[in-house]
Order: C-alpha cells, then sequence, then structure tokens
C-alpha cells in the first residue's frame, strides 16, 4: 500500500467535480477520482436543461416556483445565493464552449413542470452531457490535476473532527493513502441502492455512508425524489428517463382508456403520485406518454436522444404511445452542509446530489440541480482558497506549530502501520469487498428508516 499527498482530492466527475477544480488555483496539486468511466455520472444524463435567471424581473417567480415545489422546506438564503449566482455561472459555461440553443443569436428558453414561466437553457434533449462535455475537457487541460477512473474512495482520513484525506481503492484493488489539505466529495446520489433508477448502479451514496460511520452531520436523508416518466421495461437495468421537457414542450399523460387524468406540469412528487395511482386504479403497470400532442416543433430535432432510444424499444413517438412508469431519480437529502458546501467536518465539502444545502427543500423543482452543483462547487472553491489564507490558529483557534502543509507532507512519509494507527484504519473492513458494499448500503437504508420512523 502506497501514499501520496495533494492540495486537494476531489472525489467525482461531475459537475460539481469539475467546477471545483476548475476554480482552485493553478499551482494547487489536486486529485480527482471516479469509481467508473469519467462520463458516468448523473451530470451526464441530465437532459432537461439548466435554470437561470433571465432578468431582475424574474427573482421573485423563479424563488417562489423552487420554494413551492420544494414544500416551503427549503433554506431561503441558499435558494437566493443559487438563483443571484445563475447568470454568473451560466456565462462561464457559455466562456467554457457549452453550445446552449439559440435562435438568432439568442438564448432560448423552455419550460418544465412546476416553473410558471420559460427559464430553462439547453442543449437538444442532452444538456448534462453537453456541459460534462465541455468541463471535462477543461479539466482535462489543466496540468496540476490528475484524473484516476475505476478508483473508489474506501474511507476518509479523520482525526478530532478534521479531515486529512481519503484512502482509496485503486483500478488495481489496491489501497492507497491520498493526504489532502482539503477532500472535495462530489460523488452523486444513491440511485445505486435502488432497484429501480435512472442513476447509475454505481453512485451508491458512499459519501453518506462515511458521514454516517464518522458522525459528520447528514439532513433530509429521507427525501428521494421520484421521477414520474421513466420508459417502462420489464429489464432490471437502469431505467431510461423521459424527460420533463417533453411534457414542457405539450406531451400529455394517458390511462389505460387513451384518457388524460392529470396535470402533466405540477411538480414532480405531485405528478408521480397520481401516476401510482391511476396504475393501481387500471391495474397497470405503467401509463401511457403521447408526444403526439406535440405542436409547432419537430419532436426528432428538439428531443433526438430520446426518440432514438424509444426506436430501439420499436416505439415510433410520433404515431406510438410511449409506455412509461415512475423511478428513483433525485437524492435531496445528503451530507449537511453551509452555503460554501462546507460539511460539519473541517477541511471536507460536499457538493452536488451528495450533499442538502437546503436548496431544494422536499421536492427539487425541475432543472435545478445542474445550478446548484455548480454555484456551490464554486463556492467551495472559493472557500478553500479563503481558508488557506488563514493559519490553522487563528481559523480554529488551537496552537499549531507548523503549517497544515507541512504536517500532511511529514505524514506522507510515514510508514503505513503508523498511518492506520493514527487514524484507528481497520483494514480487514475491506477483506470482503463485495461484503464491505453491502453495509454501506444497509447503513444508508437504516438511517432512511429511522428518519421515517421519526415522521
Amino acid at each position: 500500500m502506497k501514499n501520496s499527498v495533494y492540495d486537494v482530492v476531489i472525489v467525482g466527475s461531475g459537475v460539481a467535480g469539475c467546477f471545483t477544480a476548475l476554480h482552485l488555483p493553478k499551482e494547487w496539486k489536486i486529485l480527482m477520482i471516479t469509481k467508473s468511466s469519467l462520463e458516468e455520472s448523473d451530470s451526464f444524463l441530465a437532459q432537461g436543461g439548466i435554470c437561470v435567471l433571465k432578468d431582475e424581473n424574474d427573482f421573485e417567480s423563479f424563488y417562489e416556483d423552487t420554494m413551492k415545489a420544494g414544500h416551503y422546506e427549503n433554506r431561503p438564503e441558499a435558494v437566493r445565493e443559487m438563483i443571484m449566482s445563475s447568470r454568473a455561472v451560466i456565462n462561464e459555461l457559455i466562456e467554457f464552449g457549452v453550445d446552449f440553443h439559440t435562435e438568432n443569436g439568442k438564448l432560448c428558453y423552455t419550460k418544465e413542470g412546476a416553473h410558471s414561466t420559460n427559464r430553462i437553457l439547453y442543449y437538444k434533449d442532452v444538456t448534462g452531457k453537453e456541459i460534462i462535455r465541455k468541463l471535462l475537457a477543461r479539466v482535462k487541460e489543466l496540468e496540476n490535476v490528475t484524473i484516476k477512473t475505476n478508483t473508489e474512495m474506501i474511507d476518509i482520513l479523520c482525526k478530532d473532527n478534521c479531515c486529512d484525506g481519503i484512502l482509496l481503492r485503486n483500478g488495481e484493488e489496491e489501497l492507497e493513502v491520498v493526504f489532502a489539505r482539503h477532500t472535495m466529495w462530489a460523488c452523486g446520489g444513491i440511485g445505486g441502492i435502488y432497484e429501480n433508477s435512472t442513476n447509475y448502479t454505481h453512485l451508491t451514496g458512499d459519501a453518506l455512508a462515511l458521514s454516517i460511520k464518522h458522525n459528520i452531520k447528514i439532513k433530509n436523508i429521507d427525501y428521494v425524489q421520484i421521477h414520474p416518466t421513466t420508459l417502462y421495461s420489464n429489464k432490471k437495468e437502469r431505467r431510461f428517463l423521459i424527460s420533463e421537457s417533453v411534457r414542457g414542450e405539450g406531451a400529455i399523460l394517458l390511462n389505460k382508456n387513451g384518457e388524460r387524468f392529470v396535470d402533466e406540469l405540477q411538480p414532480r412528487d405531485v405528478v408521480s403520485k397520481a401516476i401510482f395511482e391511476q396504475m393501481e386504479k387500471d391495474g397497470t403497470e405503467h401509463v401511457w406518454l403521447s408526444m403526439m400532442t406535440i405542436d409547432d416543433i419537430d419532436v426528432t430535432k428538439r428531443f433526438p436522444y430520446i426518440c432514438k432510444r424509444c426506436m430501439e424499444e420499436g416505439i415510433d413517438v410520433t404515431k406510438d404511445l410511449i409506455p412509461v412508469v415512475p423511478a428513483q431519480h433525485y437524492f435531496m437529502g445528503g451530507v449537511d452542509v453551509d452555503l460554501n458546501s462546507h460539511t460539519s467536518m473541517r477541511h471536507l465539502y460536499a457538493s452536488g446530489e451528495t450533499c442538502c444545502n437546503g436548496v431544494h427543500g422536499a421536492n427539487r423543482l425541475a432543472s435545478n440541480s445542474l445550478l446548484e452543483s455548480l454555484v456551490f462547487a464554486k463556492n467551495a472553491a472559493l472557500h478553500m482558497n479563503k481558508v488557506d489564507k488563514y493559519t490553522i490558529a487563528e481559523r480554529y483557534n488551537i496552537t499549531a506549530e507548523t503549517s497544515r502543509e507541512d504536517r500532511l507532507n511529514s505524514m506522507s512519509k510515514w510508514s503505513i502501520d503508523k498511518i492506520i494507527e493514527k487514524y484507528n484504519i481497520d483494514l480487514t473492513e475491506y477483506e470482503d469487498y463485495e461484503g464491505y458494499t453491502q453495509r454501506k448500503k444497509d447503513a444508508i437504508w437504516a438511517e432512511i428508516n429511522k428518519e421515517k420512523r421519526k415522521k
């Protein structure tokens, strides 16, 4: 087992991880790891788009739409921060080369469920893919960033409520110790612990499991969003999402008799509940979505990826109804963080679906996820730099004879036995790797069920 030292280690390669790396000082040494390939993040799967404050007159309605969708359990200051930072973030994305749809040189805005106006920017029906491709390209250009794929965070190095790095398992199934002045968790949600989910199966709430293990504050762990419309299949595989933008453009939901039974543009939890009730009433395993009611646009050009995927299942969306069913989609809870994405543990940050900063409340408003991830990942990067302008003694009111950087560099030269002893690491935990993975999932489910029992 070997060890190394970095200024920052970023766990995850989605938009939150990439935007963190892109806003850190260029002289810092950064390690980015991901459990699978670089592209296999939920950011890559985001179809619909990304919200933005169109102008100052849109603030009140944007704020109200977000709060209402979240059942007013949102954190008001976090919602304001996201909205007021949105235009600057969008401008950065455009500078990075993101190709949002335009007409006559002006950005085009679409609408999704629970939005009172069109405020969503998009690229065809693969907005997340477009954004993450451009951000990853920029990250790969950075000489100070080392990227490791097929590499998993096993644990964190922590003592006295301070994170000093991570323990990882590389592609050769070897363990490595990585010391870091700051650690960023940007490792996605918990879809991998569900049987039916739109998420990649390897996204199993690793940061959440470690928070439970190390008494790091978590919040709203039972707040899980079900997406109303995923392509129905009897296969045991990741569910293909039929974007909410489809309903925003005019698609409708039908029961077994071809009758419309719900207002499709209500919040996701409301529409999902209506679908479940209709399925039970009809005795069916799904309902139907019609794109044939969409007027004024060519759906094969507006939603090429969705049309292609449906055609692979023998469904021509211009002629046929699409069988759809709700599935687990998004996690509104997570590791509790402040507006700088800082957790309850010193030098440990979390951003994106991994964390809960209060933006989404009890239910996420459509197309707020990419924006929220980007805004607060940037805040985290800026905060890491700001924190490092203070000495440990000034910041935390403790005595330090050496700098944190010097201390971590010194410990990186220790023997593995000494490191294991300091951080109380039990290597036997990981000998049965499948058993270890299952125990993490079980710990998350136990915590979710405990929260449900309280309510």
